[in-house]
């Protein structure tokens, strides 16, 4: 029999956990700080939600799940679409939508969300990349101006460097800007959708990649290169001139685009000043999810190849499940990627109470207790093979430190260190 997980997902050792309820506790406690209540949403969702049109390429990625009572024998012809009812999240936007608006009247005014859990995608399996994996999403539901942005950004930035990751780059941009851009090189609005997610490729593929499937779906050369030349224009802009130049460069921006940009702007300068952070508007920037209309923002860091974390304002998708349009914003953290990226084993002052054979379990289990008192973690484990040996597998296992019960007597533990600890 095959033992090994199913393709693209993966079984997590004791150590491994451990640096991950590490990283998360971390996480938390800065966001509790923050005033974000931790929610929970369903593993499964009605498959029309998740199917919305808002999901972008991840739509193409779902999980889907067949409807209870099927037989076993379809007739010829059978719609798949007639077969499934629910799917697996592909994320955590489109369930907390739903939940605000059930939940609307008893949530506080503006609400801060704090969610943390698995998703899955059939992702093609590589390399950093899974069908399920966790996300860690902080979200504000109800505040209209970029304070929400702002907070978001210094939230997370924070829960970052608290958990061992600092030195980011906040890449700031706007899907409005993104939308002026479009217009501005004469797109017709039917072919945006098709534009943002070829563009949110150029990491990926670069201009050539981007250029190449641009035409592909038909876009004019002359266009794409007016596209190109615009974004060029305004990228490593300097600071004080980023809403000048944005103005000049698309004269259809709105004025509120360019006062929420300066004000998100004003509070990053502020924030970087005060900690080991830089920022930079990146006129590349898109973000894969359709559901986003305002400010859009991912944090890079040295160590990683991709983003850390995204995200952005999402005023439209709470009414798609309320009738009423509530302003949203959020922010992901890549969780698998942070803890990828952190590394080694988390701390654990763990001790073993390692115990003759002979001893009785009622005495080691006073000795145990005993050590437990002060609040610390301490397992039994029975004396086997060579000493050495399994002093040096202790430590594997994670323990900083050992009592040696040889009868019954536990009026004198004399707790020893182990290894290099």
């Amino acid at each position: 029999m095959d033992l090994t997980p199913a393709r693209g997902t993966r079984d997590l050792l004791p150590a491994t956990v451990a640096v991950r309820d590490h990283v998360l506790a971390t996480i938390t406690e800065v966001y509790r700080r923050y005033g974000y209540q931790r929610i929970e949403t369903p593993a499964l969702e009605n498959i029309e939600r998740l199917q919305g049109g808002q999901g972008g390429e991840n739509e193409k990625l779902i999980f889907r799940v067949l409807r209870r009572g099927l037989d076993e024998r379809l007739a010829a012809g059978t719609e798949l679409s007639g077969l499934v009812d629910l799917g697996l999240r592909y994320d955590l936007t489109v369930p907390l939508s739903r939940f605000y608006g059930n939940n609307r009247a008893s949530l506080a005014d503006p609400f801060r969300s704090f969610q943390v859990g698995p998703v899955w995608r059939a992702e093609r399996p590589q390399k950093g990349r899974y069908r399920q994996f966790y996300q860690c999403d902080i979200d504000m539901l109800g505040e209209p101006s970029v304070l929400a942005e702002a907070e978001l950004i210094e939230a997370t930035t924070e829960a970052l460097a608290a958990a061992g990751l600092s030195g980011g780059t906040v890449r700031l941009s706007d899907r409005r800007f993104l939308s002026a851009l479009a217009a501005r090189v004469e797109l017709p609005p039917s072919s945006w959708d098709g534009l943002f997610i070829t563009l949110d490729k150029l990491d990926k593929i670069g201009w050539d990649g981007v250029r190449a499937e641009l035409a592909g779906r038909g876009f004019e050369a002359e266009r794409i290169g007016r596209l190109a030349d615009t974004i060029a224009e305004l990228q490593g802009v300097e600071e004080g001139k980023l809403v000048d130049r944005l103005g000049s460069a698309l004269p259809n921006l709105g004025d509120d685009v360019l006062a929420d940009l300066e004000a998100t702007v004003a509070a990053l300068r502020d924030l970087a000043a005060q900690r080991d952070l830089s920022w930079a508007f990146d006129p590349t920037l898109v973000r894969g999810m359709g559901y986003y209309t305002g400010q859009i923002f991912e944090i890079t860091h040295p160590a990683a190849a991709g983003s850390v974390a995204g995200g952005g304002r999402y005023d439209k998708l709470i009414g798609r499940f309320l009738g009423t349009d509530v302003p949203a914003c959020g922010f992901s953290i890549g969780f698998e990627r942070i803890v990828d990226l952190l590394g080694g084993p988390a701390a654990r002052e763990a001790v073993a109470v390692l115990y003759e054979p002979e001893v009785p379990p009622a005495a080691v289990l006073a000795a145990a207790r005993r050590l437990r008192a002060g609040g610390r973690t301490v397992s039994p484990i029975r004396r086997r093979g060579k000493f050495g040996a399994q002093l040096g597998r202790l430590e594997e296992w994670g323990f900083g430190s050992f009592v040696y019960l040889r009868d019954e007597s536990a009026d004198a533990l004399e707790e020893r260190r182990l290894g290099g600890r």
